[in-house]
């Protein structure tokens, strides 16, 4: 069987980064962990290809060498997963196709020919030895949640990993918590499963054995979900790995609030090469917290906890949302507030949407409150729901809010602000790379020329060379992640633009 694993392309999101790769020479953030595991999954001796969108094209050679198309995909990339059943029905191959995506709205694809439904380690095999024997189902679904302790290390060979400015790993899968508006429970359930400790150790070894990266993602949505298993076996284990080989490369992952209240967590997590962190804070409004579920996140300050993290060396980026039922109308000066005083220099601020599936969605739909399918975007501006505050005051005031957050003034502000309260765990001294040099001198001419607001690029530039010489690369590489955040916005207001003139002419 020969075998094509396509990628979808993302459209131009908040964590695309891709204004910013071009500063580091890169094609894509991260790869397509979960293609790369399927492929493992696959039979060896079957041929196969993959083909990322976010890397490369897509070619109708390729198509047309393939037996069968798989295709992975989550929401946001609808519209490219919609061109590429498109391409490979009008050439007449096969498609298998599976992921958040397609789990969750497969009705929307009727051209595909097979579909896996949910996760692939207990359906592969099956599936593969249906496709064999030429009769195909459907359907491929189970309510198993596998044990991940039989997934394979994903199959790097198929890649050009050089392309990517991250590669990536999973530990676990599932989240204690159950937000309303989160779907990870529906995907991958609330009690976290984890791999041995001997998997991820190998996995590190395989990505360290391909020499081209600097940071490991680890892709759990909550990496702390067991503690206990971290604590006892499983960090300690990284931290002998990444002294054995000499920290070749930085980690950073997606954890709950929690991590800040345990210190032994915090200094193990940064022993072993974590310095970044994303959390979900959502809100200051103590209402809207517990109107969502985030219970986690409610009777505790919440800039102290960011500022405990980032004091043992860990940046913290975080999520945020404005549009629940709950929020006061002067919820986006709170935002702002917040987002300013905290030192969250990645801050991604997003109207709440209803995918689907979710409590949320649920709710919303017998209060007859849904209008359409949610896009996947976290911050673009449309909007599934008919909120409790005006649709123009919720759009305005999001629009308010990221203008200012990321406004050079402020965004360059709170770069100073982080990096007062950082206190970065170094393990090895690295020297500047290629790639770093040059984007330093991008950065130059792209900010400190070209771009509005100029100064502030130059104090900053100054301020941290004089006061955190240490952390002028990290400042560097967060200057352009704000000028990819300002393009994204500029692109936003077009489509906002348009979208008036369009309902003016209506």
């Amino acid at each position: 069987m020969k075998i094509l694993l396509v990628y979808p392309r993302y459209p131009d999101t908040f964590w695309s980064f891709r204004h910013a790769l071009k500063f580091v020479g890169k094609k894509a953030s991260h790869p397509p962990l979960g293609l790369l595991t399927v492929a493992s999954l696959l039979p060896r001796e079957w041929e196969k290809k993959l083909v990322d969108l976010n890397a490369s094209n897509l070619n109708e050679e390729d198509i047309a060498w393939a037996d069968y198309v798989f295709i992975s995909a989550m929401d946001v990339q609808r519209q490219s997963a919609h061109e590429v059943v498109k391409r490979c029905r009008q050439m007449g191959t096969k498609m298998v196709a599976g992921g958040p995506l397609f789990t969750t709205g497969h009705e929307e694809f009727p051209e595909v020919d097979h579909f896996v439904l949910g996760e692939a380690e207990t359906l592969i095999s099956r599936l593969a030895s249906d496709l064999e024997k030429g009769r195909g189902e459907r359907f491929y679904q189970s309510e198993e949640r596998p044990d991940i302790r039989k997934s394979p290390i994903p199959a790097w060979e198929l890649l050009d990993t050089k392309k990517y400015a991250t590669l990536s790993l999973q530990y676990s899968r599932g989240c204690p918590f159950d937000c309303e508006f989160c779907d990870i429970v529906l995907l991958n359930g609330r009690v976290p499963r984890t791999k041995d400790v001997r998997q991820l150790i190998e996995e590190l070894e395989a990505i360290h054995r391909l020499g081209c990266c600097s940071t490991v993602f680890i892709v759990d949505d909550n990496f702390i979900g067991n503690k206990k298993k971290l604590k006892a076996e499983v960090l300690p284990a990284i931290i002998d790995w990444m002294k054995e080989k000499g920290y070749p490369f930085t980690l950073f992952t997606q954890a709950s609030i929690g991590l800040a209240d345990d210190e032994e967590l915090m200094t193990m997590m940064t022993d072993a090469g974590f310095d970044r962190v994303f959390i979900g804070i959502e809100t200051p409004n103590e209402e809207s917290l517990g109107e969502c579920g985030k219970h986690q996140n409610t009777k505790r300050d919440l800039v102290a906890s960011v500022r405990t993290l980032q004091n043992h060396g860990l940046e913290v980026q975080g999520g945020f949302i404005v549009g629940f039922d709950s929020d006061p109308s002067n919820i986006f000066e709170r935002q702002i507030s917040f987002i300013q005083q905290s030192g969250i220099v990645t801050a991604m601020v997003g109207i709440l949407n209803a995918p689907r599936g979710t409590k949320l969605y649920q709710r919303l739909k017998k209060e007859d409150r849904l209008l359409r399918e949610a896009s996947g975007d976290n911050t673009d501006f449309s909007l599934n729901f008919v909120p409790k505050m005006s649709r123009e005051s919720l759009v305005r005031g999001y629009r308010n809010v990221l203008t200012s957050i990321y406004s050079p003034r402020n965004y360059y502000a709170r770069i100073g602000t982080f990096l007062r309260e950082h206190r970065p765990v170094v393990h090895r001294r690295r020297s500047l790379r290629k790639s770093q040099v040059g984007a330093l001198l991008k950065s130059m001419w792209y900010l400190g020329i070209r771009e509005k607001g100029q100064i502030y690029y130059w104090r900053f530039v100054t301020f941290t060379l004089v006061r955190r010489p240490r952390s002028f690369p990290l400042a560097i590489t967060l200057a352009v992640y704000g000028y990819h955040y300002r393009k994204l916005l500029d692109g936003y207001a077009r489509e906002l633009a348009g979208a008036d003139a369009r309902r003016g002419g209506a």
